[in-house]
């Protein structure tokens, strides 16, 4: 089974069935947003992926397996992220890119997929200017669906946790959790350290021996 992840663009955008393919709970303010029939929805996500990706770049990766869209998260700066308003834990850190949505389909749950993504996102935030971590709003399990969206919205704790997440401002119900992008990098390096480690093994010929250092085959007189 073939995994990887690829920046978000808006035919992957309408390629995926995520609940959350429609809703603005993010990227719009709640009196732009109520009354929008779902297609109107549908347009202003796809309005508010094309005014991010031309003002400030990629801000999304999407997981594909054998050809196939399975899962997405996105991200970018508050300035973009109006949504991120209504949170007790508010506002965000002004050196931070905000983690806003995370979601797989239920069929490819428990796979490791995220943990893909957020490598994807490490891959493509680092060495991007001003940017010294990246923080998310998080659910804990007791937290009720925010005003305005659904708990889809809302990435779980738990998840940022094992993913290296820490609590950057605590509450009972929605924390503010931070990653530092010096921890991204370490953790990106180590996970492709261990793929080259992985591919190195599967590619060497059964029997293969390792290569002999230019020194033991001609050892100095």
């Amino acid at each position: 089974m073939a995994r990887t992840t690829v920046p978000l663009t808006l035919d992957l955008l309408d390629a995926l069935d995520a609940p959350c393919r429609s809703c603005l709970f993010w990227e719009r303010e709640p009196v732009r947003r109520d009354g929008l029939s779902p297609a109107e929805r549908a347009r202003e996500k796809e309005a508010w992926v094309s005014e991010v990706l031309r003002e400030w770049g990629s801000c999304g990766r999407v997981a594909v397996v054998d050809g196939e869209p399975v899962g997405y998260l996105t991200y970018a700066p508050a300035a973009f992220v109006p949504g991120a308003a209504a949170f007790p834990t508010a506002p965000v850190s002004a050196d931070a890119v905000l983690l806003t949505t995370a979601w797989i389909r239920p069929g490819y749950a428990g796979g490791g997929l995220g943990r893909l993504l957020v490598q994807g996102m490490a891959r493509d935030l680092t060495g991007r200017d001003g940017i010294r971590a990246v923080e998310a709003f998080a659910r804990t399990g007791r937290a009720p669906a925010p005003p305005g969206g659904t708990s889809e919205c809302v990435v779980p704790a738990e998840f940022l946790a094992r993913v290296g997440f820490k609590t950057h401002r605590p509450h009972p119900r929605t924390p503010r959790m931070r990653m530092e992008m010096r921890s991204l990098v370490t953790w990106r390096g180590e996970m492709e350290a261990a793929w080259e480690k992985i591919v190195g093994v599967v590619r060497r010929p059964h029997g293969a021996t390792a290569p002999v250092p230019r020194e033991a085959r001609n050892p100095r007189p």
